[in-house]
């Protein structure tokens, strides 16, 4: 039976939600287009987890194994894999009690009776029937990826699924010989291990939590002793991760707001006391990661995830020596798990292709006939990301900034635990200065522009903060408070405005042991923010007891006093205010358009057109650059 050692690499693609099947769960031309994108370069490739009954859905658009109507489809994507000698990976999961109760028809059951504490259905408490059923599921579903033509399975025995909800001293509360103890909460588990085990030829993967990362959930103790039970059982190797669907979404998705590197710390202990292979993963979305995973951790094999969504080079370019050449993964979650979860499907921040079937695995930038000479006017995301696409397609690019490379994406990784989004700075400098596009660093001007040097202009000039016309308000920052020149300590801050950027100084406010106020006009703040990050980020405003008023605004600002009202017209003020921040939304600004209309052949950008977020300018740039 061949294992891991049989890969032509140490890469493996991990299993990512894309949701981009068409509800029937079978393989789409979309999918075959995202993974062959990205199989060249890999040893094997994990789909994304493949649902084994209609009712278990996370997502509606899943791929499933369920029925034998999905082995064709399936059977695509294993020989698209295999036709660049990449082994395909079957990820089997059973959701248990974290089945998406969204989802029409879809049915809940776990080894307790009681649902998830961070919301969801309540379940079933699994009966010696319910059981059985399952095993027959798995054993099922594995035949089915034998007979489409997998490599490997992988079962599910972590992140808070159904069997991590047997093994968790946090989740099972079961006073039968399927909980209490360690012997009897690896019971179950183990009967589905052994049970696919004997059913087919193929050698099978288990992915587990190296801990659940909550004090009462399943820790590395006990994690070792079950690992050391499946290696006696003919486990085929072992792939670690940590957290909780449930319990502790943050590990579960790796998500900037928490530590890179436990998880690797994790797969390191686990892997001194077995002989088997053991795959690491979480956050190794740089090459110095890769690095050091091989050779400070003695890695068997990696799983890359999210890196492969933002560059599918990422693997490829490492491997051939070509290194600090790959847009970066943030793991901001804004576009992926973002993505999936408005039912738009994965999508990425930084990589406009991802979710487009059109533009995914196409050569989209082919020397054009006859190429332009095209001035791009401002530096921020869309104008570098433009004027990077312009120039790979054989144009003439000049970029006018008159201040930082970058523009108010430089404010983005100041608040807390968003210092990863400052690489995405450094790769777009990095590239324009490979690139050879001509940078003037000053404002530009009409006559710069249509005075004949330029067949086409694209202003890119961004937005600017909203201020409202409050009585008495002078003095106030916006966000270049989160620098380090203007933050203030030990104060008293009023912040009007809890949307995005508001809820995120004031996050920032706090680590500098400031009294902070929030005042918003509407009736929920933080509103269009990353769903972890938003509740990471209330939780430790209500822990540090700042004050928010919602359905409020502020009326006048007189004398350190600041006055607010209500919808009712109640009224109330505020003393002592030492500081006042202003993040009431912004506008476009785009001083330019008029004074070139007619005069040159121009176009539009990034939040100059419609003030929205990185993604929204970063793939506004890139389709205008692919029409041109």
């Amino acid at each position: 039976m061949a294992g891991l050692e049989n890969l032509k690499n140490r890469f493996i693609m991990a299993p990512i939600k894309t949701g981009y099947s068409d509800g029937t769960g079978i393989v789409t031309d979309k999918h075959l287009a995202f993974y062959g994108e990205r199989a060249a370069s890999l040893g094997a490739l994990t789909p994304e987890p493949l649902y084994m009954d209609r009712g278990l859905r996370e997502i509606p658009t899943q791929i499933g194994i369920d029925s034998d109507d999905k082995i064709e489809g399936l059977k695509k994507l294993t020989d698209l894999l295999h036709s660049t000698d990449t082994k395909a990976i079957a990820h089997l999961n059973h959701p248990g009690r974290m089945a998406n109760p969204k989802i029409p028809g879809n049915y809940f059951i776990s080894s307790t009776d009681r649902a998830c504490e961070n919301g969801g259905a309540t379940p079933k408490r699994m009966t010696e029937e319910d059981m059985t059923s399952v095993v027959e599921m798995f054993v099922s579903s594995a035949k089915r990826a034998e007979a489409a033509g997998f490599d490997f399975v992988e079962l599910q025995f972590g992140h808070g699924y159904l069997l991590a909800q047997f093994l968790s001293p946090a989740v099972n509360d079961r006073g039968d010989k399927y909980g209490g103890s360690f012997e009897n909460r690896v019971r179950f588990p183990l009967r589905v291990f052994d049970a696919v085990k004997e059913a087919i030829a193929l050698p099978i993967i288990v992915r587990i939590s190296g801990e659940e990362m909550t004090p009462d959930g399943i820790r590395l103790g006990e994690t070792i002793r079950l690992v050391k039970l499946l290696e006696e059982r003919g486990v085929s190797a072992l792939h670690v991760v940590a957290g909780s669907a449930c319990s502790t979404p943050p590990w579960f998705f790796q998500h900037m707001f928490v530590q890179k590197g436990k998880t690797w710390e994790f797969a390191r202990e686990i892997k001194s006391n077995v002989s088997i292979p053991v795959i690491f993963v979480g956050r190794i979305n740089t090459f110095d990661d890769i690095d050091r995973l091989f050779e400070e951790y003695g890695a068997d094999y990696l799983a890359v995830g999210r890196a492969l969504v933002a560059d599918p080079s990422f693997v490829s370019t490492y491997i051939g020596g070509a290194k600090g050449r790959v847009k970066p993964c943030l793991s901001c979650s804004e576009g992926c798990l973002g993505g999936v979860k408005s039912g738009e499907g994965l999508h990425c921040v930084v990589n406009p292709t991802v979710g487009e079937n059109e533009l995914m695995g196409k050569d989209l930038f082919k020397g054009v006939e006859k190429p332009k000479r095209i001035a791009v006017v401002g530096g921020g995301l869309a104008g570098m990301e433009v004027a990077l696409d312009l120039k790979r397609k054989g144009h003439s690019v000049t970029l006018y900034e008159r201040d930082k490379l970058g523009g108010q994406f430089n404010l983005a990784p100041l608040p807390p635990n968003k210092e990863s989004l400052s690489k995405l700075i450094d790769f777009y400098s990095w590239s324009l200065r490979d690139s050879g596009i001509k940078i003037i660093n000053r404002e530009a001007r009409e006559e710069d522009l249509v005075d004949g040097s330029y067949n086409t202009v694209i202003l890119a000039t961004g937005s600017k903060p909203v201020i409202p016309p409050i009585e008495g308000l002078k003095n106030y920052f916006w966000a270049e408070i989160l620098e380090d020149q203007n933050i203030v300590s030990n104060k008293k801050v009023l912040v009007i405005g809890g949307g995005l950027i508001g809820v995120e100084v004031a996050n920032k406010l706090l680590k500098r042991n400031n009294k902070v106020i929030i005042v918003e006009m509407l009736d929920e703040i933080a509103r269009g923010m990353e769903m972890i990050e938003k509740a990471l980020t209330l939780k430790n405003l209500k822990e540090n007891d700042v004050e928010i008023y919602t359905g409020w605004l502020v009326s006048k600002v007189e004398r350190g006093k600041v006055y607010i009202k209500n919808k009712e017209g109640k009224e109330k003020f505020f003393e002592d205010v030492d500081h006042i921040v202003v993040a009431t939304g912004m506008r476009s600004y785009n001083p330019l358009e008029e004074k070139i209309k007619g005069k040159v052949e121009y176009y539009v950008i990034g939040d100059a057109k419609k003030v929205g977020k990185a993604q929204n300018a970063i793939k506004d740039a890139f389709d205008l650059a692919i029409r041109l």
